[in-house]
């Protein structure tokens, strides 16, 4: 699977805003219409690159509360694989509806920092980072099995200060290794701090927070990035006001300017969990008909 072959592709950082269940299924999966739901209110706004909505809880939760050796937020012994794959049944129903979806992992730095050490077994949170790297190489094994055309790995913590870089990064490189799909790395905030990291680890695409922090762009710009491609994020995803097209597109057109336009992916800043659906589909469908516009230009 590849990437759909259009200039600036529009995709979604991950999670969608979860509605409440209705109907003969929501007795069977009480996330079901929020799960049809997220994938076809992507699929009306027009993106391109579609995610499951990571509706059945937040980023931590998701991942964590199905880990053997993980309860109620501690590690309380050696961290073991699920009996199950976590994502991959969603994926597949995003899979059903439309022909380009992303598989999304919770990256194993930012799981360890989450979660609480009550054990011997571990005797730092990189030790715990690099087990739950190794748990989560299966999980994008299986993505990519199931037909994903790229996978992300989400790594909020690294513009924090509190995680070692040079750790993150090998326990990112266990989960992506081998894989035969391109392989974004999505990180928040700003990247002063961050960005020699960054553009070092082992991915084809650095997913990026722009319209929140447009300095990022001015960093960004006169590095060498090589083969890498970058996720522009053009909408704040950090509040239900809705910006219009000229906003967006202004955005993406110094983006295109500043990185050229065959190098990026246009997508929100960070995921849209929090967001009222309202607010989460008119921004997606503003991002959407700026990204036309622009292409109609080039």
């Amino acid at each position: 699977m590849t990437l759909p072959p259009v200039l600036l592709p529009t995709t979604v950082v991950g999670s969608y805003p979860p509605v409440e269940g209705r109907g003969l299924w929501s007795l069977l999966d009480r996330h079901r219409t929020a799960l049809e739901t997220a994938v076809d209110d992507q699929l009306r706004a027009g993106v391109e690159i579609i995610s499951d909505g990571q509706v059945r809880a937040d980023m931590i939760a998701a991942f964590a509360n199905r880990l053997p050796g993980v309860r109620d937020g501690r590690v309380i012994g050696r961290i073991e694989p699920p009996d199950r794959p976590i994502t991959v049944d969603d994926t597949r129903f995003a899979l059903s509806k439309a022909p380009f979806v992303k598989g999304i992992l919770t990256g194993p730095t930012t799981l360890a920092h989450a979660l609480h050490i009550d054990t011997p077994v571990y005797r730092d949170r990189a030790d715990l980072a690099f087990d739950l790297a190794r748990i989560l190489a299966g999980e994008a094994r299986g993505l990519v099995e199931a037909g994903v055309c790229m996978l992300q790995v989400d790594e909020p913590i690294l513009s924090t200060g509190m995680a070692d870089l040079g750790h993150a990064g090998e326990a990112l490189g266990m989960v992506v290794s081998n894989l035969s799909v391109p392989v974004a790395l999505h990180a928040c905030g700003p990247i002063d701090g961050t960005i020699d990291a960054l553009l070092g680890y082992p991915v084809q695409i650095l997913d990026l927070e722009f319209a929140g922090h447009p300095s990022n762009l001015d960093l960004l710009a006169p590095r060498e990035l090589k083969e890498k491609r970058i996720g522009l994020g053009v909408i704040v995803s950090s509040s239900d006001e809705v910006e219009t097209v000229e906003t967006v597109r202004t955005r993406i057109e110094r983006g295109v300017e500043l990185l050229g336009a065959g190098r990026l992916l246009v997508d929100p800043d960070c995921g849209m969990r929090m967001r009222s659906r309202e607010a989460a589909f008119a921004k997606l469908a503003n991002m959407v008909e700026a990204v036309r516009a622009v292409r109609a230009e080039l």
